[in-house]
């Protein structure tokens, strides 16, 4: 059966949406994996209140990227007005990674306790991950870079139904991401079963490590938000076109 017009040209559409979709999805994946403040925090919610609450914990902070990426999409020239917002932001999210840092060593030095003082906090999950990643300016420059690449590649056009497959697919690969760190989060703290503590001392580590990066960007690079929203291809590092040309 031959196809007519019409159809040809909702299953180019369809086409379009669903690759844009995968290409946000696949983007948004990869860039959960490295070690940063909200997967490693949800991995330790993961270990001490559960799957249910760390999964709460990550679809609070992908819904707040998500918010993210969209204004992004429609207020790209208001964003690189906001320098002094970002760079307060970057030392709030500095002073947050040092908390927590401070709390796993907490809680690594009082096995009894066994939780995060900074994570253990009154504010239900969903919220608490929400705060977290508003108050957490990283992921506005990694957007603002893919997004300017894929409009360049022609992969994402300025479209409402491209916006919200893009966004839709960012939402998902973040949580399957999450969900690599608190799955397998838990997996590890199964293995050690009882020395609980060390993984908190490997995480109270991490998260020493992710504010000694941030320290060093800050005061020695300089490498704030801002100048990575005005050098976008620092962000993408190159990726771009293996990801465009596949």
């Amino acid at each position: 059966m031959e196809l007519n017009f019409h159809d040809l040209l909702l299953f180019s559409l369809v086409h379009e949406l669903v690759k844009i979709f995968i290409t946000g999805m696949f983007i948004s994946f990869l860039g959960s994996l490295p070690l940063g403040t909200l997967n490693v925090a949800a991995m330790q919610l993961a270990i001490t209140d559960g799957y249910t609450q760390a999964i709460l914990f990550s679809l609070g902070s992908l819904l707040v990227e998500m918010i993210y990426v969209r204004v992004s999409l429609i207020g790209i020239d208001w964003i690189r007005k906001q320098e002094k917002i970002f760079k307060v932001l970057e030392w709030v999210t500095l002073l947050i990674v040092v908390a927590l840092a401070f709390s796993s060593f907490h809680a690594a030095l009082h096995p009894k306790s066994g939780k995060n003082i900074f994570l253990d906090s009154p504010l239900p999950r969903f919220v608490l991950g929400a705060t977290m990643c508003a108050v957490n300016p990283v992921q506005i420059p990694f957007w603002f870079g893919w997004s300017t690449v894929l409009f360049t590649k022609k992969v994402l056009l300025p479209q409402s139904s491209h916006y919200n497959f893009y966004i839709m697919g960012i939402g998902l690969g973040t949580f399957i991401g999450n969900c690599v760190f608190i799955f397998g989060g838990q997996l590890v703290a199964q293995k050690l079963n009882t020395n609980e503590d060390i993984l908190n001392w490997v995480i109270g580590g991490i998260f020493t490590f992710t504010a000694l990066i941030q320290i060093w960007r800050l005061i020695f690079r300089k490498k704030d938000i801002v100048h990575k929203l005005e050098h976008p291809e620092e962000v993408t590092h190159g990726y771009e076109k293996k990801l465009t040309h596949k």
